[in-house]
């Protein structure tokens, strides 16, 4: 069970760095795309599609650096109260709320799936380049399955972090 557990762990943080890769290469598409259209603006032209670069872009990034930062706990948290707490009333509130927001990713990462399958039947596609956008839903839905394993894992290993930033 010991094993089982180290390459679960493992597999998992091979596919939150990955995805983080994925984030990165998002970011670099739309600083490459918004340089190139730029500078193709000052001769009088235009990249044809580049709001639909940039938009699908961006929900890459977005969606793919959610589970790292969950990982490297670099979401924003509200320690005052939680400090005025005891050690007891901590635990209780830190294993509710992580339960909760498993819940809630548990939830979205349903209803993304749901919807590119809707997408998907319908064909829908980018405004301008009408490249097939049903992926998105897919890959936010696993971006957020992604984070439950990560929020598990911290319910799991209080105090630690699962990857150091």
């Amino acid at each position: 069970m010991k094993r089982f557990l180290e390459l679960y762990h493992r597999w998992l943080r091979v596919a939150v760095f990955a995805l983080a890769v994925l984030s990165g290469a998002g970011i670099m598409v739309m600083i490459g795309v918004t340089c190139i259209d730029v500078l193709l603006r000052v001769f009088g032209r235009a990249l044809v599609g580049a709001l639909d670069i940039v938009m699908l872009a961006s929900a890459v990034t977005i969606a793919c650096a959610l589970p790292y930062t969950t990982a490297v706990k670099g979401h924003v948290a509200i320690e005052y109260f939680f400090q005025k707490l005891g050690r007891r009333g901590r635990i209780i509130v830190d294993s509710a709320a992580r339960t909760l927001a498993m819940t809630l990713f548990v939830l979205l990462s349903v209803q993304c799936i749901r919807y590119g399958n809707s997408v998907r039947a319908s064909g829908e596609g980018s405004l301008t380049l009408q490249i097939p956008v049903f992926w998105v839903p897919y890959l936010i839905g696993l971006c957020c399955a992604l984070t439950v394993l990560v929020i598990l894992y911290n319910l799991t290993h209080p105090g630690r972090e699962m990857i150091k930033p």
